[in-house]
């Protein structure tokens, strides 16, 4: 199925089931089953599962499409779907082995098992090479200890991945990583967390207290999880880019109903900053996409669409809510706009915050071009 064909499922399923109820979503911090269900009938939970586990393997530029889409119906419901396509089914199906992917992903391939991406910790965010969460062997495999925060899906994954270290001292080289799941003994949810946005999607904090795991819950080499980790979240900038687009576009569109051929000179140009910002953002994450199903390095196209989009988003939907508020809007139309400027202000922070884009970007820019 080509990319227009998913777009199109994805945005008939936004359109008919998620912008009619995405204000309530948001109001009631919960998303309707019937959503998750025809997600999961259309196949977009195995957009990132091989085939020969029930997925698509689908292009990175059909999963972009599907994520903005979705994001642009409600960012809750496509960030649930991002991480369990980017960060949990794609490192799987990467580094898993033949019995670990045929144990996770058919069943994660038609949405029955959600996945999450356990690496935060209250005190390790962007500087991921310093876990304070410590695994040691045990007779049985492993026994881990620590905390994880801010971690999405994290009460009704199935399976998480979770990163820890045997050694702080190793920093990068002493991380490795384990396919946990849920009611594995020593694995709480600790409390799900308060936040200004996102509200129908769930975050929480995750405690693990001498929780053992058996050997085949290691994902890919000992000692390579900040490896797995790096390479899922590059992944990742361009579903987060996606989500940013889609963002973006719901507030051109809420900006465009409030001016009007009669309104002031300063809206009008407001209005024509946003459109182009959208435009822009759209052909960043396309590079982004193209070049990663080229299979040629994507990285510097990820961060750059990764920062410019999510700026965007955030600045499109601060000029919408700004208007929006200043009009004679009705209820309906005020709530959507602050619910996307509220949503919109989380893109900038996750996948790599905004700082760590520019020193990404700085750091490649920088450095003398490669050979060819």
């Amino acid at each position: 199925m080509n990319g227009d064909r998913w777009r199109e499922r994805a945005r008939a399923i936004a359109e008919e089931l998620i912008v009619p109820v995405a204000n309530r979503i948001d109001r009631e911090h919960s998303i309707p089953p019937e959503i998750v269900r025809r997600m999961a009938g259309e196949g977009l939970f195995g957009l990132a599962i091989p085939k020969e586990f029930g997925g698509s393997a689908a292009s990175a530029r059909d999963i972009a499409a599907v994520v903005e889409e979705i994001s642009f119906g409600s960012l809750s419901v496509a960030t649930d779907l991002a991480v369990h396509l980017s960060v949990a089914s794609a490192p799987i199906a990467q580094w898993g082995t033949p019995e670990q992917k045929q144990r996770w992903l058919p069943a994660m391939a038609r949405g029955e098992w959600l996945g999450a991406f356990a690496l935060t910790e209250p005190g390790a965010g962007s500087d991921a090479q310093h876990l304070t969460t410590r695994y040691s062997s045990s007779p049985e495999g492993f026994r881990i200890d620590g905390a994880k925060t801010f971690i999405t899906n994290g009460g009704q994954a199935r399976v998480v991945l979770v990163f820890a270290t045997r050694d702080p001292g190793l920093e990068a080289r002493g991380i490795s990583c384990f396919l946990v799941e849920h009611g594995t003994p020593g694995f709480t949810v600790a409390r799900t967390l308060e936040k200004l946005g996102l509200m129908g999607s769930e975050t929480t904090e995750l405690h693990f207290e001498d929780c053992r795991v058996d050997r085949t819950s290691l994902l890919g080499p000992e000692g390579q999880g900040f490896r797995i980790a790096m390479s899922s979240l590059e992944g990742g900038r361009i579903g987060i880019s996606a989500s940013s687009l889609g963002v973006a576009r719901a507030a051109l569109k809420v900006l465009r109903e409030s001016v009007r051929t009669d309104s002031e000179e300063w809206a009008r140009a407001a209005l024509a900053r946003a459109h182009v910002e959208v435009e822009a953002a759209g052909a960043l994450v396309e590079r982004a996409a193209t070049q990663k199903d080229a299979g040629v390095d994507y990285g510097l196209a990820a961060s750059a669409a990764k920062l410019f989009a999510s700026q965007a988003a955030f600045r499109v939907a601060s000029k919408a809510l700004e208007l929006v508020l200043q009009g004679n809007a009705d209820e309906n139309a005020r709530a959507t706009a602050k619910r996307l400027f509220r949503d919109s202000r989380v893109l900038a922070i996750v996948e790599g915050a905004t700082e760590i884009q520019e020193l990404i970007l700085g750091r490649r820019l920088a450095s003398p071009p490669r050979a060819d």
